[in-house]
């Protein structure tokens, strides 16, 4: 068996700017495992612009977004192993990986963070009714065989599902000649960022359905001829008299993310069954001493230079840990209540010594005139002002330092929403 002093698990954004970060803090013992023939994880299908833009001040590519990381990486002289596939993580940071090179190999670790990153719900986790048919594919999938493997995957389009991936493909397929007839979400506001819903949907004519969803899909000769759509009521129910029938050959669906999260819960580690990640506290450790989790394999993030923040400050943490260890902590728990859906860290630790923590929230529906506020023991320390929240759009409410020590002399910390007005 092999030891190190930290194992980062993926070398996407996440696994590179935690790695360059635990570099920098003085951690020269570090080896990144990537399962992929290369560094940069989803960022080298995402041909598209609007990365960097907080991270690097200008706009790049995913690909360029993915190399300026990975040349830190290289210019540091990290170890990283491609094709290099875990399969199993112990809570005492037993790390095994099999690859094509080395075959089954075993490393103890000091520290390990988890920087996996997520996939993308099958048709089988919404379970649409009708053939199995050729022309159905993830969004994610379609935008590999488009942009990496150069492949048209269809002529008619309908897309089910407003996230991200789902807007920016119904304009690239628009890009690639097809027909994007219609894009269908199930809820009453997208899930998607505002800008591509702008960008990818309204300055190409494509249609926005909200409050519908696919509820039939027929083929012919093995592959889709058109899916059946209808309305759905207030609690998500098809209306069938409202059933319509689109002719199309093409089928995405971009219905959500799920962290890969199958190497925390081998670990004992303690999953939150709202984000599907990890519950961590404010140094992005784990509820297993010396497993800290970081980006989307945590929570799904909207934009990648939030990735990047979060998980260098995990590199920062987890060098911290191998150098000091950890004290036996007290935490002031955090929560979301009144229309905020999650807060991560779920909670903070009374000995830390951070000067500032970021709190990251998501919202449950989209609101009009709120105010989001942060509690503690229910008396409110600070407040932002916001026009709208909605799902798609992370927030974040940063604490300086005097609120650092006063939340750390609190037994519980909660973010609300006052809608249409200050309370």
């Amino acid at each position: 068996m092999k030891n190190c002093d930290l194992v980062i698990i993926g070398g996407g954004p996440a696994g590179l700017a935690a790695a360059t970060a635990a570099f920098d803090e003085g951690i020269r013992d570090l080896v990144i495992l990537e399962r992929e023939e290369n560094l940069g994880g989803i960022l080298n299908q995402c041909i598209h612009n609007g990365f960097g833009l907080h991270t690097f001040k200008e706009e790049l590519t995913g690909p360029e977004y993915a190399a300026r990381y990975e040349e830190f990486v290289f210019e540091r002289g990290i170890d990283y192993k491609l094709g290099s596939t875990v399969i199993n993580v112990t809570a005492d940071k037993v790390v095994t990986y099999v690859s094509e090179q080395e075959g089954l190999q075993k490393i103890a670790a000091k520290a390990i963070i988890l920087t996996c990153g997520c996939r993308e719900r099958p048709r089988g986790g919404i379970n649409i009714a009708g053939a199995r048919a050729a022309g159905i594919f993830s969004a994610g999938t379609a935008q590999k065989l488009v942009n990496i493997d150069g492949l048209k995957v269809g002529k008619e389009v309908v897309v089910l599902g407003s996230g991200d991936i789902g807007l920016i493909m119904a304009r690239r397929m628009t890009f690639e000649g097809a027909k994007v007839k219609a894009v269908v979400e199930l809820m009453p506001y997208s899930s998607g960022l505002n800008r591509n819903i702008v960008q990818c949907l309204n300055d190409f004519n494509i249609p926005l359905m909200f409050s519908h969803t696919v509820v039939d899909i027929k083929a012919k000769n093995g592959r889709v001829s058109s899916v059946v759509i209808a309305k759905v009521d207030e609690r998500l129910q098809p209306i069938m008299e409202t059933a319509k029938e689109i002719k199309c050959d093409t089928l995405l669906l971009s219905v959500g993310l799920l962290p890969e999260n199958e190497l925390a819960g081998y670990a004992g580690v303690e999953i939150s069954p709202i984000t599907n990640g990890a519950i961590v506290d404010d140094q992005m450790m784990t509820s297993v001493e010396g497993i800290f989790e970081c980006g989307n394999v945590l929570h799904v993030h909207d934009l990648v230079d939030y990735v990047s923040k979060e998980s260098r400050h995990a590199g920062i943490c987890a060098a911290k840990y191998i150098r000091n260890g950890v004290k036996t902590a007290e935490f002031v728990p955090t929560c979301g209540t009144n229309g905020v859906r999650y807060v991560v860290p779920q909670k903070i630790r009374k000995d830390d010594d951070a000067e500032q923590i970021s709190l990251r929230m998501r919202v449950s529906n989209a609101f009009k005139n709120v105010e989001i506020a942060v509690l503690l023991d229910g008396e409110k320390i600070v407040s932002r002002r916001k026009q709208i929240v909605t799902p798609g759009e992370m927030e974040t409410i940063v604490l300086k330092p005097e609120l650092v020590a006063k939340v750390k002399q609190g037994n519980k910390l909660e973010v609300t929403l006052n809608v249409g007005g200050v309370k």
